[in-house]
């Protein structure tokens, strides 16, 4: 097993590829005043990482945060696979350690992908049979992706047919003004809505017509077309 940051990013240096790195900076929007503005990628896909998250599952937490804090995009990603690992194999104790270690590298978290791979693996698991107030103290916060933890965590609950706190933190998000906060309480409300028709129509209905488009388009995908329509045109 890999323990230490340097074995590590010799290894991910290894399957670096530049071509790779091109494209990923382009995906990940990492321009000028963009959301990602300032990622840097070496160019590693997914699976690969993956597979060396396994290699590395015993990793310390000092280890993880020195990971968590490079400016390397595949750093950041492998570290909270490895946590991801860590929490679905750790005692109790364990997983309130990699909970509160979580919260705390919140400003690391920093992409779309990052928080989607792991809100709902260590944020939701945590937190279901627990107060869920952590969720709500996010989703008012001034950080993205903070915001963006809050409504993916609930998707743990969403999987289990609980909607409560998924709909009342998309209610808190509905004047957000990032899209990326749209695209992600729409995808929820979706997820909701393949469970559970009435629940998510209830929803809508109460708010489709303040709803960002791009919300409403993710919430309704699912829907039969002639239902689509009645949304988009205010029709309901």
């Amino acid at each position: 097993m890999i323990r230490e940051a340097s074995e590590i990013r010799a290894r991910l240096r290894q399957l670096a590829d530049k071509n790779t790195a091109k494209v990923l900076q382009a995906f990940f929007k990492t321009g000028p005043g963009e959301y990602g503005e300032g990622d840097v990628f070496i160019g590693i896909k997914v699976p690969p990482l993956r597979m060396l998250a396994k290699e590395c599952e015993e990793a310390p937490l000092k280890t993880l945060k020195a990971l968590l804090m490079s400016k390397i995009h595949e750093e950041r990603t492998l570290a909270l696979m490895i946590l991801v690992r860590q929490f679905e194999r750790g005692s109790e104790r364990m997983r309130e350690q990699i909970y509160n270690f979580y919260l705390a590298q919140t400003r690391f978290i920093n992409n779309w992908d990052l928080v989607d791979g792991s809100a709902p693996y260590i944020a939701g698991p945590f937190l279901w049979e627990r107060d869920r107030k952590p969720l709500y103290v996010l989703a008012r916060s001034a950080s993205l992706w903070e915001k963006r933890i809050a409504i993916l965590a609930t998707f743990y609950f969403i999987r289990r047919n609980d909607f409560a706190d998924a709909l009342k933190i998309s209610k808190l998000l509905l004047a957000d003004e990032h899209d990326l906060i749209h695209k992600a309480v729409g995808w929820m409300l979706r997820e909701i809505g393949k469970r559970d028709t009435a629940a998510a129509e209830s929803f809508l209905k109460a708010h489709y017509r303040k709803m960002p488009r791009t919300m409403l388009r993710y919430a309704i995908e699912r829907f039969p077309e002639a239902r689509r329509r009645k949304y988009v045109l205010g029709q309901i």
